[in-house]
């Protein structure tokens, strides 16, 4: 059980057998956290469901709101800044609405630097730059995919790492480099390899097709 459960079961009999009518904030408090950590989970599931079916589910993004709402409630910073990462990830991805996406992106990646969130703020700086991609404008694509590369070594989260030399590579070959667009992709696929992660190096060789 969460402990949080427990608490809010201790602080109610504190409540009606001790008279301490606090604890019942106290005790809300405790329960809004835990169902908007739950909200969060269970929306990354159905995420990764509906990219596997291809199909959009409306759970996913009612999940990631209710999260955000209940974590500004709280004053959680940090988890108000990744529930609105998936929310600006819904729009892009399963959406496929920029417009949309790309302003809760950024408010996504601020709470995040506010709250010292590096993994967050990679995540919305990879997907900034690839709606920077999608528009067409490379250089601002760079610059953010750079800055959540060097996010994501400093946290020595390497597959994350290896997924964004992908979109680099890409990117430089827009740019007219298509060798040294291949040595990126070279690099992305010993860092998949030396990770173990499969998904990433089948993106690295449609990369390769691609280029």
């Amino acid at each position: 059980m969460d402990e949080r459960i427990e608490r809010a079961r201790l602080l109610y009999e504190r409540a009606v057998f001790d008279g301490d009518a606090t604890a019942l904030e106290t005790a809300d408090r405790e329960l809004d956290a835990a169902e908007a950590d739950l909200a969060l989970a269970r929306g990354r599931i159905v995420h990764g469901r509906s990219l596997d079916a291809e199909k959009e589910d409306p759970a996913e993004l009612a999940l990631f709101e209710r999260a955000a709402r209940l974590y500004q409630a709280l004053g959680d910073v940090r988890g108000e800044g990744e529930s609105l990462f998936w929310i600006g990830v819904f729009h892009q991805v399963v959406r496929q609405d920029d417009g949309t996406a790309v302003p809760v992106l950024e408010r996504s990646r601020e709470l995040a630097a506010q709250a010292g969130d590096k993994l967050t703020m990679s995540y919305a700086l990879r997907h900034l730059g690839i709606a920077e991609h999608v528009a067409g404008r490379l250089g601002p694509a760079r610059e953010r995919l750079e800055e959540s590369v060097r996010l994501r070594r400093e946290l020595g989260f390497l597959p994350g790492v290896a997924a964004n030399l992908i979109g680099l590579a890409y990117i430089t070959a827009a740019e007219g480099r298509r060798d040294e667009a291949l040595k990126v992709l070279d690099e992305a696929a010993e860092l998949a390899g030396a990770t173990g992660a499969h998904s990433v190096l089948g993106w690295v060789e449609e990369a390769r097709k691609a280029l």
